[in-house]
């Protein structure tokens, strides 16, 4: 029996997600909704309401925004990682101080992960094919050693 690669669902989209700065967008893109959630919190829950208005809800939906054209425009991602991380710091102010903490740290680690992306990488070699190497090398050295 031959070892024919799957294709498949799957396998297609982590050929999409290899190509570009999948995580940085994602985390980018939760963050923005995140923050846009605690902004309807009851008042006995927020902490700091900040400027209230246009711009608790622009920001965080920019958040949204960008994160969405990190992983459907990559080869923009250093500008959109960059505004990322200033309205992410934006939100400290304008939107329950970043969402309590933590769309402020998803967005801004997620920008982070996206401006180090690096495209020309080789995808990463599952464990299973690393041991199905090695065996081939080692049944090759074993044979060709008699």
């Amino acid at each position: 029996m031959e070892d024919s690669p799957r294709r498949g669902p799957r396998h297609s989209f982590r050929s999409w997600r290899a190509r570009r700065p999948f995580w940085g967008g994602l985390l980018l893109a939760l963050a923005g909704g995140e923050i846009l959630l605690t902004e309807k919190a009851s008042l006995k829950v927020v902490m700091h309401i900040g400027m209230q208005g246009l711009a608790g809800y622009l920001l965080p939906g920019l958040m949204a925004l960008l994160g969405l054209l990190i992983l459907f425009n990559p080869a923009q991602r250093l500008f959109y990682s960059i505004v990322g991380v200033l309205v992410s710091l934006g939100t400290w102010v304008t939107s329950n101080l970043g969402g309590f903490f933590v769309g402020l740290l998803l967005g801004v680690v997620g920008s982070c992960l996206a401006f180090g992306w690096l495209p020309d990488q080789e995808p990463r070699v599952g464990r299973r094919e690393r041991r199905r190497r090695k065996r081939a090398l080692a049944e090759e050295a074993g044979t060709s050693a008699v």
